[in-house]
């Protein structure tokens, strides 16, 4: 079982039925609020550094369904701008951010957590547990 580091938005439905899952795998969690963490940019881009540029935001976010920001409209090039609104906007972060040992991972896709670090096959749910189902004002 794995010591999980697990920034949240504290109250988010998905947040807590993620938290739910991997408790009930056995896992530890180290819960922090991704909201009030003191964010840098290099600390940010562990997280993401794998993933596509568009899967780094959170699409619930209130800039991002307003269309303020554009995820599709950043180039490969625009790295560092993205963190540095994350870091000023952290509504702007794709949730969770999980950190296991010095292993980081973005967003809760269950077959990618499973490999990873094991999930119980009883407790998992074929339920999409990223998209936020609050409406953008509750973001």
């Amino acid at each position: 079982m794995a010591k999980i580091i697990f920034y949240e938005k504290p109250g988010c439905r998905n947040n807590t039925k993620q938290k739910n899952l991997l408790i009930a795998a056995g896992h530890e969690l180290d819960v922090k609020n991704i909201l009030t963490e003191s964010w840098t940019i290099d600390k940010l881009y562990l997280f993401f550094k794998d993933l596509p540029q568009t899967l780094w935001f959170n699409h619930s976010a209130p800039r991002i369904k307003s269309g303020e920001i554009i995820p599709k409209n950043f180039t490969n090039a625009d790295g560092r701008n993205i963190l540095e609104l994350m870091v000023a906007d952290p509504l702007l972060i794709r949730r969770p951010l999980i950190q296991v040992g010095q292993t980081y991972n973005a967003g809760f896709e269950q077959d990618t957590i499973n490999n990873w670090i094991g999930l119980n096959p009883i407790q998992s749910s074929a339920e999409d547990l990223e998209t936020c189902p609050r409406t953008h004002e509750e973001n």
